[in-house]
């Protein structure tokens, strides 16, 4: 086992090379984060005021161990904290643990917690806490599912040391500890009974900056500044509105009036953007991405008797002009992304992957081929395709492939819904035929990707699972084969063959990824200082 000790900065990597072997890194305390980045120049931080920020749609839960959702992940954070922060380029930096590291076999991980943290209903922050949080993360996220899957157990030897026991290596795992992916919550509330009817899922108690205060439904949550938080004299703000803004529109003009301060993932509608960054109080902030490739897709419910034909998928595949897709619904902000893993992440990205062209000709001839020849009134058959409303844009995507469907003979209907109601129709209820959506590739195809198309991971109820119902074993056994290999050119080559093999077999079709920008009144500072931006906790905020 490697002895603690301070940051190893020969171990610095981007975003793209992440799959190195973990056996004996031991990374420990570092300086702010915030000293790495400060919006609006040089400016001492100062205590007072109200920050407003945008999170779309409204949540079901304040908490985020049993979602992915990208409300969640928003807010949860800036009351209950993970055990490791991530700058830029997705080194970790500490945040509940102070010290970490990891035996050269990958089979045991060692976190040093911090002391002195207390929740905030004044109860000590120990290593139960954690050894709850990972086993909540593990049965109830849907990424968490796959990210713990080889943790064992969690010793909690004293109150501030935690040890995860490890099954097989898991050379992921040490860059999926940030709040906005595994939160830590606390055992005394959440040791026993369900935790998803726990009644603190909407009335959080975290170690973070913030403390809740309420939840306007349909407007907005209120959370207040935790005056014993660890990291005195953090948080600067006394108070922070988290407000829901469903219309785009609308998003700009509280933007323009100074309404809200901050609003990040493409906020508003992407025309406007340009307009609302040449404007004297607002600004624009690209960094904050990195923690998650947004990766857009049309998923195929696989159990549809018409989508189960491998070559009305393939028909479906060649009706899609990607180039169109990225400059008539996206205006750009994104890059063509074939496969199911990002280009983003290039150091798993294989560009070698075949890809369907736009050929409509092609796809009448397999629909044929298939037997679904056009009847009288020209259609072949019907198909009704759901969007996620997450974002706005994704309403325009479902009227693209509408109309380009009928196109080739497919009689379209789009259904709109709110969140919630998208949410239990996909992934509870599986009452629809083609959901297009997008879901973060994260930093590791292991923890973003393997969701999608691990056999294991099909299960009704869980949010952004194995929607298709796809089950190929040779697909499994890659994915579980890349998440134990501790060798990074033979992980790689791991994911080159599942990308391959998905390719062919089209339970997904991939479409864009897209490049998120951040709006926020100049006035703010210090909102972008970790790898998932304002999913982070926000206690270096200060308004000039």
């Amino acid at each position: 086992m490697s002895h603690y000790r301070g940051f190893h900065s020969g171990r610095r990597h981007t975003l793209l090379g992440l799959a190195g072997s973990a056996a004996g890194i031991a990374l420990g305390p570092f300086t702010s984060l915030a000293q790495a980045a400060v919006q609006g120049g040089t400016v001492s931080p100062r205590h007072g005021g109200r920050l407003t920020v945008l999170v779309n749609p409204e949540p079901n839960a304040l908490v985020n161990f049993a979602t992915t959702a990208g409300a969640e992940q928003r807010i949860s954070p800036k009351v209950t904290e993970g055990l490791l922060a991530y700058d830029f380029n997705v080194q970790p930096r500490a945040q509940l643990a102070t010290a970490w590291s990891i035996s050269p076999d990958g089979l045991q991980y060692t976190f040093k917690l911090r002391e002195g943290v207390r929740w905030h209903d004044g109860q000590p922050f120990t290593s139960k806490d954690v050894a709850v949080s990972i086993g909540l993360l593990k049965q109830y996220h849907s990424r968490g599912r796959s990210t713990f899957a080889n943790v064992l157990e969690v010793e909690a030897p004293d109150p501030h040391t935690a040890l995860l026991k490890l099954s097989k290596p898991a050379p992921y795992l040490i860059y999926a500890l940030a709040a906005s992916e595994s939160p830590i919550v606390p055992a005394h509330i959440y040791g026993s009974g369900n935790p998803l009817e726990n009644p603190h899922n909407i009335d959080p108690i975290g170690t973070g900056p913030y403390r809740f205060k309420r939840w306007e439904r349909g407007s907005h949550v209120v959370f207040v500044r935790n005056p014993d938080y660890w990291d005195a004299p953090k948080p600067y703000i006394d108070e922070l509105i988290v407000r829901f803004i469903n219309d785009p529109a609308a998003r700009a003009v509280a933007l323009e009036t100074g309404e809200l301060d901050l609003a990040g993932e493409n906020p508003v509608p992407l025309l406007d953007i340009q307009r609302l960054q040449a404007l004297p109080h607002l600004a624009l902030e690209t960094r904050g991405y990195s923690y998650n490739a947004a990766q857009t897709q049309l998923q195929f419910n696989l159990d549809n008797r018409y989508l189960a034909k491998q070559k009305v998928r393939e028909a479906i595949a060649h009706s899609i002009d990607r180039q169109t897709i990225l400059k008539s619904v996206w205006y750009g902000y994104g890059i063509v992304a074939p496969s199911p893993i990002s280009p983003l992440l290039t150091q798993f990205y294989d560009p070698s992957v075949p890809t369907l062209p736009y050929d409509l000709a092609k796809a009448e001839q397999l629909l044929d081929e298939a037997g679904l020849p056009r009847q009288s009134n020209g259609f072949r058959f019907p198909l009704t395709i759901d969007f996620n409303p997450y974002d706005s844009t994704f309403a325009r995507l479902a009227e693209y492939l509408r109309q380009t469907l009928r196109r080739v003979g497919i009689e379209s209907t789009v259904r709109s819904q709110d969140f919630a109601a998208y949410v239990k129709r996909i992934y509870t209820d599986r009452d629809f035929d083609l959901d297009a959506n997008f879901l973060g590739n994260t930093f590791d195809p292991t923890v973003g990707v393997q969701r999608l198309y691990w056999s294991r991971n099909f299960k009704k109820g869980v949010a952004f699972s194995n929607a298709s119902h796809y089950d190929n074993p040779e697909v499994d056994r890659l994915l579980e084969a890349a998440a134990v290999e501790n060798d990074p050119r033979t992980r790689v080559d791991y994911f080159k063959k599942f990308q391959q093999v998905v390719a062919r077999d089209l339970p997904i079709v991939d479409l864009i990824t897209l490049k998120q920008v951040t709006l926020y009144n100049k006035r703010v500072h210090n909102h972008t200082v970790t790898a998932d931006g304002l999913g982070g906790n926000l206690a270096d905020v200060f308004l000039a």
